[in-house]
């Protein structure tokens, strides 16, 4: 009875929160709102989620989103370093093939958009098996690091999330 009330209770939660914070103001009437809309909006996208992705471990995927956030930082300074100190002719943009052994959609859609939301590096395909996303970075000498840093900080984590 509760999952068809509340069938993505993460999502409901994040929803009201992300509505307080959108408001900047906790109030009895924001929260209720904020409840309301949390409720409604996945209720009403349900019927696109047909197999709901099940969190293994929702402890995990807060620890994911802080070294995401940290890394999103750490990357910030590396590109303003490398706009304002480094010559053109020194930038060494490549084209990096990053397999993984991903099986949820879901997961391998948060590995491409965490690929992209951090500054120097952008998923720009995923290959027509799905087992391999193609990543342009901005400037790396060792495309076999930066395809290890992805699956050792991101796809690991993400597999104890989802699988």
């Amino acid at each position: 009875m509760l999952r068809r009330i509340f069938p993505h209770p993460y999502l409901s939660l994040l929803l009201t929160l992300v509505w307080l914070g959108l408001v900047n103001k906790v109030t009895l009437g924001n929260i209720l709102l904020g409840g309301f809309l949390g409720l409604v909006l996945p209720l009403m996208t349900s019927i696109y989620w047909p197999h709901r992705p099940i969190l293994r471990h929702p402890f995990k995927a807060i620890e994911f989103m802080l070294i995401v956030l940290w890394d999103i930082v750490v990357a910030n300074i590396q590109v303003a370093k490398v706009i304002l100190f480094k010559r053109n002719t020194n930038i060494h943009s490549q084209w990096v093939v990053v397999p993984h052994d991903l099986t949820s959609a879901e997961a391998i859609t948060i590995l491409a958009g965490t690929i992209t939301m951090t500054p120097g590096t952008v998923s720009t395909m995923l290959s027509s098996d799905g087992k391999a996303i193609l990543v342009h970075t901005l400037d790396t000498d060792d495309p076999d690091a930066v395809r290890d840093e992805i699956k050792t900080r991101y796809e690991r984590r993400l597999k104890e999330i989802f699988q």
